[in-house]
């Protein structure tokens, strides 16, 4: 059964190659076969590309199923809101099966790299955003009135990883009009990372004139960037790390609460410290920060939490914000922060809404093609590779490579440098 984009549905007859290893129980390991003439056709799961297209763009883009099944029938397709659903999560499903294949092929060192970046001032920033996740405890037996068992679940809150790659002009800004590209995942923070080089390597930042890593004062990102910057091959020269004004001023507010000031006093140095900080002279900051709080003890201990977090990202480096505003980098994170509003919170984020996890992360990156304006590409991108191999559950197989060579793939950042020792106040921070 083929069902068409106006809505027509026709029944076609054509070869089925079912998989080599069949028990006769079940679809076991193998999977489903394939439908090859109907695949070089961008056929996927009984719809017409251009359904697919339309469907999984509303879902995309629309606040929930329900609402794409009704903007669907308006404009002349109706459907079940389960139709609409399965069309959604198995575009989803395609988009993250694709993607796993694209950083297998960079492990192997066969992703070529491009050209998009080449020349480019680039902006790239990590967050983290929320979202309620279900994981099922107890299957559910039998439907209707046959049903004998309920199902039963549990709640727990996630965080997804997000990343953003911009192209910035001359005075730190994104290039208006200029498209980014946005990712996510609900790995931990080696996942994100090696997507991020993977991201950075297939669009050629290591022939850009600088690229600038915004962040907050995670350490889970800090600690992450110099493995970042071998594994793209990135110089010294090129590459510039900037502690988020806005987090930067937080910690001084928070400073200063902790001393115990009261509001008025408070408010008026506040403004005088926040004009420095932007200034570049955060070290007079500290200072004063360090004299008021009085010798390190346990009744504010608060306090120099809060200025051995300062001292540690103006050591590094990460605060001089005067030499960065004169070079035109940009010195605040709203990128980041924008994308996890507009992918996360405005779509998977909301009352009442339980996602399973990974129909979550497919609607993550769905959202992120369709905002990012480059989801005929991706579509494309994905047709071509599953019209080869349809396996969602795909696992990376190269007869051809030599086993020294995979020996040598790099699999993410070392475990032994990410879970290191950290100082307490690193840990505080």
């Amino acid at each position: 059964m083929l069902r068409l984009l106006g809505g027509l549905v026709v029944w076609v007859t054509t070869l089925y190659c079912g998989p080599v290893r069949r028990t006769g129980r079940g679809r076991g390991g193998e999977g489903s076969g394939l439908y090859p003439e109907l695949a070089a056709f961008g056929v996927d799961e009984g719809s017409s590309p251009a359904l697919v297209s339309l469907v999984g763009r509303m879902t995309a883009l629309l606040p929930s199923y329900e609402v794409a099944r009704d903007e669907l029938g308006l404009r002349g397709l109706p459907l079940d809101v389960k139709v609409v659903h399965r069309i959604g999560r198995h575009l989803g499903a395609e988009l993250l099966a694709t993607r796993t294949r694209d950083l297998q092929c960079y492990r192997a060192g066969l992703m070529p790299v491009g050209q998009d970046l080449a020349g480019c001032r680039v902006g790239v920033a990590e967050d983290g955003g929320r979202v309620r996740t279900r994981i099922v405890i107890r299957k559910q037996k039998g439907r209707g009135e046959k049903k004998t068992r309920r199902r039963r679940f549990r709640v727990e809150w996630r965080e997804p990883k997000v990343l953003i790659i911009f192209k910035m002009d001359e005075r730190g800004r994104m290039i208006p009009g200029s498209r980014c590209w946005i990712d996510g995942t609900f790995g931990g923070p080696d996942e994100l990372m090696e997507l991020l080089a993977m991201h950075l390597h297939g669009l050629g930042a290591i022939h850009a004139q600088v690229v600038v890593f915004l962040s907050d004062g995670a350490p889970w990102i800090w600690e992450r960037l110099e493995w970042v910057e071998k594994r793209v091959g990135l110089a010294a020269s090129q590459v510039k790390r900037v502690l988020d004004w806005c987090h930067a001023v937080h910690h001084v507010s928070l400073a200063l609460e902790k001393l115990g000031l009261d509001n008025e006093a408070r408010r008026t140095l506040f403004k005088k410290m926040r004009q420095k900080v932007r200034a570049g002279q955060t070290q007079a900051v500290i200072a004063d920060l360090s004299a008021r709080a009085g010798p390190e003890d346990k009744k504010k201990d608060g306090v120099w939490t809060e200025i051995r977090f300062l001292q540690k990202h103006v050591l590094a480096g990460h605060m001089d914000y005067k030499a960065f505003r004169k070079a035109g980098v940009s010195i605040g994170s709203g990128a980041i922060e924008s994308a996890i509003r507009r992918v996360i919170n405005l779509r998977l984020k909301g009352n009442g809404l339980l996602w399973k996890e990974a129909n979550a992360e497919g609607m993550l990156v769905l959202r992120a093609a369709a905002l990012t304006r480059q989801w005929r590409e991706t579509l494309e991108h994905v047709r071509e590779s599953m019209a080869s191999n349809r396996r969602l559950d795909w696992k990376w197989q190269s007869p051809d490579m030599p086993a020294q060579l995979k020996a040598q793939l790099p699999i993410g950042p070392p475990k032994s440098q990410l879970q290191a020792a950290q100082q307490p106040d690193d840990v505080a921070a």
